[in-house]
């Protein structure tokens, strides 16, 4: 496949989109955009915080959007109420452009009561699973710990991880969910297999100046990724 067939765009909420609030900033959120520029099709990964100027930007660039993938149903991923505020995200993307939203299959009834959206609206997946956005590959890697079914999308040489693994840090294991043994599972054997030159492109902007970076220069800069045993990684993160 020609990389330069592939349409992405890393958006960063309340820069690159137009959520221009305080808590947007805050929040710091990644949604992406990847699709294949010559059938014209994408799909957005996380949409949340400002859907009409996520749509205008598909227009605006010739493309069509085909599906919503998930990482994981976390209200400033998806859209909800966290932290006193509401924020939108997949119910108003389903009423403006109902697509498919690709979710892992552990976490659709999560995703179902956090967002409202039907069991019609949904495409459950597993790790392993693939889909084709035109001609471009998306892999599904089911990586739980953040939550039950968080998952990241391989594209070619790069990952997408939601909440997984951020350049600086990994997800909180303290909130509804969350397993702090899997995720030390999922850092150390899920994410083993990939390559030190893959792309890491985080879900939230924490770390880093570009944000994203070489899985190489993520495990040795990372310290998450340098806890050599689950003891000592309980000991830190707690059970």
């Amino acid at each position: 496949m020609n990389e330069s067939r592939i349409y992405f765009k890393q958006l960063l909420s309340g820069v690159d989109i137009g959520a221009r609030n305080t808590s947007a900033r805050q929040m710091a959120n990644f949604i992406y955009l990847i699709g294949d520029r010559e059938s014209k099709e994408c799909v957005v990964i996380d949409p949340a915080w400002d859907i009409p100027d996520i749509l205008n930007l598909v227009a605006e660039d010739d493309m069509t959007l085909t599906g919503a993938l998930v990482t994981h149903y976390h209200p400033d991923h998806v859209g909800g109420e966290i932290f006193g505020m509401n924020i939108t995200g997949l119910a108003e993307l389903m009423e403006k452009s109902p697509v498919p939203v690709y979710v892992n299959k552990h976490e659709a009834a999560g995703l179902k009561q956090i967002t409202g959206i039907s069991d019609s609206d949904m495409k459950q997946v597993d790790g392993g699973d693939t889909m084709k956005v035109g001609e471009i590959d998306i892999e599904f890697m089911h990586t739980p710990g953040h939550t039950p079914g968080s998952q990241c999308f391989k594209v070619k040489d790069s990952l997408l991880a939601g909440d997984t693994l951020f350049l600086q840090g990994c997800g909180r294991v303290d909130l509804p969910g969350g397993n702090s043994e899997e995720l030390y599972h999922t850092l150390t054997r899920r994410l083993a297999k990939i390559s030190n030159d893959t792309i890491l492109y985080p879900g939230h902007n924490y770390g880093g100046t570009t944000g994203f970076a070489e899985m190489g220069e993520v495990r040795r800069t990372n310290s998450y990724l340098t806890i050599s045993s689950l003891q000592d990684w309980l000991s830190i993160m707690g059970p």
